[in-house]
């Protein structure tokens, strides 16, 4: 799982209430039109979300509604979290009875879900099972009068919310009818090889650079880094899969030490689909 932490993404701490055990999960989305975009801007729109239910002073919420959102890219972002009681279901009883995942997924525009997407909901509700969650998987609309989470994500809730076929690295989904397809991420090359010597030992903290997990996320697809072990952290295990990468790309010695260089990562840019800039 593609875990992106609440100090991640820049949000303090929950003051959302404690609960214990809930029945399952109820799956949302924006409801909204939303627009296909780079992954290094989904961070901003969960901000956006977390802002702007803060201030809607009918609800009165003390945080983000949701437990987990997750992006078109398969992300998944810490919303309350795990053992808080969502504020999303529509009313007190519904909100202890279900986690809610929001999938960054709209009425217009970005309208069905990525393979990526899916994958990652699935990712979520694996991840709150273990954390307290019950076997049922439904959908907003179940229990109270809401389009949420549309047609197509619905259609997927009914089907038992199974997993895209296969079990390798999903490829970029194209956009959906009628949308412009989502930018190339941009990887700055100066703040990655930054990151690369200053993250091995600082296991656990915040992510440095966002960029790193761009470039993670490829070296998944090359199966070069393990999917658990792409946290965000250019750290140790990160500089193994780069220097594999390097080798690959036919450099040895100091030169496939794992600190990134321009025409290595631009030759990884190229193969998955991301720009290099200095």
């Amino acid at each position: 799982m593609q875990f992106v932490r609440r100090s991640d993404w820049g949000a303090p701490a929950t003051a959302a209430d404690r609960i214990a055990k809930v029945r399952g999960v109820k799956i949302h989305y924006l409801g909204t039109a939303y627009t296909s975009r780079a992954h290094d801007r989904c961070d901003d729109q969960v901000r956006a979300i977390r802002a702007a239910h803060l201030a809607d002073k009918a609800e009165n919420y003390s945080d983000i509604a949701y437990n987990l959102l997750v992006c078109e890219h398969g992300y998944v972002f810490e919303g309350r979290g795990a053992y808080r009681r969502t504020g999303a279901n529509g009313n007190p009883t519904l909100n202890v009875r279900h986690y809610a995942v929001c999938a960054l997924l709209g009425s217009k525009g970005l309208a069905t879900p990525t393979d990526a997407m899916l994958h990652g909901l699935r990712d979520a509700i694996e991840y709150l099972r273990e954390h307290g969650a019950g076997l049922e998987v439904q959908g907003h609309r179940d229990g109270i009068a809401t389009k949420c989470p549309g047609d197509a994500l619905y259609d997927w809730v009914e089907r038992g919310a199974p997993r895209p076929g296969g079990s390798d690295p999903v490829p970029p989904s194209k956009p959906a009818p009628g949308t412009k397809p989502a930018p190339r991420p941009t990887v700055d090359l100066s703040r990655l090889i930054a990151a690369a010597r200053s993250d091995p030992p600082k296991k656990g903290t915040p992510v440095s650079y966002y960029g790193t997990k761009t470039v993670e996320s490829a070296l998944v697809a090359e199966r070069l880094l393990s999917r658990e072990l792409a946290d965000g952290h250019f750290g140790t295990a990160t500089v193994r899969a780069y220097a594999a990468w390097q080798r690959r790309c036919g450099y040895t010695g100091a030169a496939a030490d794992g600190i990134p260089g321009k025409a290595s990562l631009e030759r990884l840019g190229r193969a998955r689909g991301f720009t290099v800039t200095p």
